[in-house]
């Protein structure tokens, strides 16, 4: 998610959703899937946290994107 992308409709927004979606999957869900089999409750519950993390990162950083210019009036 390092590069800036414009999104201008539905459509863009939901591109943008499944490109992130895979991302974090790839990366975050197999820690998940590896703690759940290799791992002790607490590598679970950290490589649950971080899914999470990434998750609520990637939302952010949207919202944030696309409130950027608008004023808190």
């Amino acid at each position: 998610m390092e590069d800036a992308i414009q999104i201008d409709t539905r459509g863009d927004f939901g591109l943008w959703a499944i490109e992130v979606a895979k991302q974090i999957v790839a990366d975050q869900g197999y820690e998940l899937a590896r703690a759940a089999l290799d791992g002790s409750e607490d590598d679970v519950r950290v490589a649950g946290n971080a899914l999470g993390q990434a998750i609520t990162n990637a939302l952010i950083e949207v919202f944030d994107g696309l409130t950027d210019g608008v004023s808190d009036e």
